[in-house]
């Protein structure tokens, strides 16, 4: 029987479940009278949630990224959404889907591939297209750039992550350059395809997502320029000023020293793309945090919980109008299915020890 997803669990407020997640996170904390617990965060495909358990003795040891079986009990703390764990233990792989616990891009992973390439075999400068197609034609960086995500936790983290949003990111790119004369589209495409290049080496990503240890010390910046350079040096004949410029798109992009850029934004391109790059994942964090909020069965017109990315709740807009003014006759965005109330019954997973 299918165990509860985390998506889900909005319909057992108040209940007891039974269910598989894998542990992202585990701290030892203490509570005011000095006892230890445990404070978690549980993952699955479908989201993360915090978790508590009170009674850590005897309790099986396990790691961050094992996957766990659980029974808790789902409720709110500070009107959000929580889980008491009764019992945990390592699950057993059989026990298991690993499918159910990695999060991947809701888009075609062969149709992101196929738009990727396009957008290459576009481009007018060769020297730009050939930059480009040395990392297609790479067998390693292709395989890890049909799989990583762009981030381990904010902004498109999920299997196929950085596919996506860099397919998305040439896309607003290639609409902007065309209002800018100033701006040199390929160039602009380059950096879009290649500012985030060193995530591929950055993360590593299994039952959940973390940093390599080269990614800790150096960063996906260094780490990308490294990468560039390589192929770089393998074509003969790049041109010394396009390099330059290349590589300021890359060293540039987060817009500023306090967010990890060592140079700010001094071409046309670098400048358009940080600020494009940052709207594609604000606005990823945002369609996130309104389908979460959908999930979760709140009405159109209540906001979301506090959005740390952003620094605000958010209001879905499209459902709130769609709730407040009717078109007749019309099929129009109205949210999802109704969200349905889970009876005790519907979770039918024995905990087994």
């Amino acid at each position: 029987m299918k165990h509860p997803m985390i998506a889900d669990l909005a319909r057992y407020d108040g209940q007891e479940i039974t269910g598989f997640f894998v542990a992202g996170s585990k701290q030892v904390r203490n509570r005011r009278d000095g006892a230890p617990y445990l404070a978690l965060s549980l993952c699955d495909a479908t989201g993360q949630l915090e978790a508590r358990l009170w009674e850590a003795d005897g309790v099986a040891d396990f790691a961050a990224g094992d996957v766990v079986k659980i029974q808790a009990q789902v409720g709110r703390y500070q009107d959000k959404l929580q889980m008491v764990v009764k019992k945990l233990r390592p699950a057993r792989p059989e026990e298991y889907d690993l499918g159910d616990f990695v999060p991947k891009t809701g888009r075609d992973v062969e149709e992101l591939w196929a738009e990727l390439n396009s957008f290459v075999a576009s481009f007018a400068d060769p020297d730009l297209q050939a930059l480009l197609r040395a990392f297609l034609d790479d067998e390693e960086i292709a395989g890890a750039l049909r799989e990583a995500p762009a981030a381990k936790s904010m902004h498109h983290a999920w299997i196929g992550g950085l596919l996506e949003h860099v397919v998305s990111l040439l896309g607003i790119c290639r609409i902007t350059a065309q209002h800018y004369p100033e701006v040199n589209r390929d160039l602009l495409l380059t950096g879009a395809f290649l500012h985030d290049i060193g995530k591929l080496r950055e993360l590593r990503w299994g039952t959940s997502f973390d940093y390599t240890i080269e990614g800790q010390l150096l960063g996906h910046i260094t780490i990308g320029i490294g990468l560039i350079e390589k192929k770089i040096a393998a074509l003969p004949d790049f041109p010394e000023a396009k390099r330059i410029l290349v590589e300021h798109l890359v060293l540039s992009h987060h817009g500023r020293y306090e967010y990890g850029s060592p140079k700010l934004p001094m071409i046309p391109e670098a400048i358009l793309l940080h600020y494009l790059d940052d709207m594609d994942a604000k606005m990823q964090t945002v369609r996130s945090e309104l389908t979460r909020n959908e999930a979760a069965g709140r009405p159109a017109g209540q906001v979301t919980d506090w959005v740390r990315a952003l620094d605000r709740p958010l209001l879905d807009s499209k459902r709130y109008l769609a709730a407040n003014m009717p078109v007749p006759d019309e099929v129009g965005y109205a949210g999802g299915e109704p969200v349905k109330t889970a009876s005790e019954s519907d979770n039918v997973l024995p905990f087994e020890d």
